[in-house]
């Protein structure tokens, strides 16, 4: 492999996207939706590794979407990189969650790596076709990383790595556990297939089944000098990878509220018949139901509204790089942490009130409608809302800011 020489800044992120980039991989992203929403259901209820689904997304070229031009990507940016998220969500929340953890894993390369290591990581993720898992879970902190040689060895194991069952390569966090260096956090990438690592397919859950969020456990796992991105550090904008995190979440919880509004509405203007008592000829023309979906879709578009708008932020402060403050930041990632205030409070809602709507028979198993309730609420449980109601509550009230973690 000939690397190229470019010169990267701090991280590669330039501005914002305009109309073009973001009317072109819309389109790609619903063209990905519309082949994923036909068999939905019956791959959710077989609850297997999602290889296919992951082939669909790299065919497409969303896999390279946010990697630098120069290095053979789209060159595309953060706002259309979550819009491509919330579309493939809203027919498979699974996959728009593998999705988005791909992106978030990848971008390790820019907010971990020195810039002039970044550009073979780029290049070796556009070349390998790489999905990155991760094993990065911070509940599960029985990782031992040691000093051999070179390198490392790790042993230990952690639950919930998202991507982790088929991705080509997985991101792991790990803390150096003796030497020297005990107590830095190493960020570093290893290969599905290396030496040692187990991949325990146990991920059986009521929700989001197509996201290979495995258990691994590591023997002596051998982690090379070459394999490390960087140490895990404060600097603002390595700590934007964080809010960063949960702004994805916002957009996958907002897509499958679109898309239960969506599969809702689709079932109530195939009912030719109207409630007993009702007045109106069809349920679409009761103003019952009518004001039951016209709540829901107000609400979720005041979500849309606000995510859109943060997808743009987002990428203003990146293109910032190392000159980032703490409090630019801290700011951001509050309101971040607002979006997925709403966001997580109301894709539940439109997920299990648009059963009101559409009536018994659409309870049955055969329409699958509970496969957006599943998934969000599955997947809300990641870190508990009310934390990011007291992030902002104590911002707002004191300019207080929460400790640095993988969830603030």
């Amino acid at each position: 492999m000939t690397v190229l020489s470019t010169q990267l800044p701090r991280v590669p992120y330039i501005g914002t996207a305009d109309d073009a980039e973001l009317d072109r991989w819309r389109e790609v992203a619903q063209n990905v939706a519309d082949q994923l929403a036909v068999d939905a259901l019956e791959r959710d209820r077989k609850n297997e590794q999602p290889f296919a689904e992951v082939k669909l997304l790299r065919e497409a070229g969303l896999l390279d979407l946010l990697v630098p031009a120069e290095f053979g990507g789209a060159g595309g940016h953060w706002e259309t990189g979550f819009e491509a998220v919330r579309i493939i969500a809203a027919a498979d929340g699974s996959v728009g969650q593998l999705l988005a953890y791909h992106y978030i894993n990848q971008s390790g390369i820019a907010f971990y790596a020195a810039p002039e290591t970044q550009g073979q990581w780029w290049q070796r993720t556009v070349e390998g076709g790489w999905l990155w898992g991760d094993s990065v879970n911070p509940i599960d902190p029985t990782l031992t990383l040691v000093p051999q040689g070179d390198g490392f060895t790790l042993n230990g194991g952690k639950r919930f790595s998202t991507g982790s069952g088929v991705g080509e390569v997985i991101v792991v966090n790990a803390e150096i556990t003796e030497g020297e260096r005990a107590g830095e956090v190493l960020a570093f990438v290893i290969p599905r297939d290396r030496e040692g690592l187990e991949i325990v397919d146990d991920w059986d859950y009521l929700g989001q089944r197509l996201s290979a969020s495995n258990s691994l456990k590591f023997h002596n796992v051998q982690v090379q000098a070459s394999d490390i991105l960087g140490p895990v550090t404060a600097e603002p904008v390595s700590t934007l990878l964080t809010p960063g995190i949960q702004l994805a979440f916002v957009n996958f919880y907002l897509g499958i509220a679109e898309g239960a509004l969506a599969r809702g509405k689709r079932i109530i203007l195939g009912r030719k018949n109207a409630w007993l008592f009702s007045q109106a000829e069809t349920y679409s023309q009761d103003p019952i139901f009518q004001r039951t979906i016209g709540e829901l879709k107000a609400r979720t578009a005041a979500v849309a509204a606000l995510t859109e708008k943060l997808g743009r932020k987002f990428d203003a402060l990146l293109s910032k790089a190392g000159e980032v403050t703490q409090t630019e930041r801290a700011a951001l990632a509050v309101e971040i942490a607002e979006a997925k205030v709403v966001s997580t409070e109301t894709a539940i809602e439109v997920a299990n009130r648009i059963f009101e709507v559409t009536g018994s028979s659409s309870a049955a198993s055969s329409v699958g409608l509970d496969l957006f309730w599943r998934n969000v609420r599955t997947h809300s449980l990641h870190d508990p809302v009310d934390y990011k109601k007291i992030e902002v509550g104590a911002y707002f009230l004191r300019g207080e800011s929460q400790p640095l973690s993988l969830y603030t």
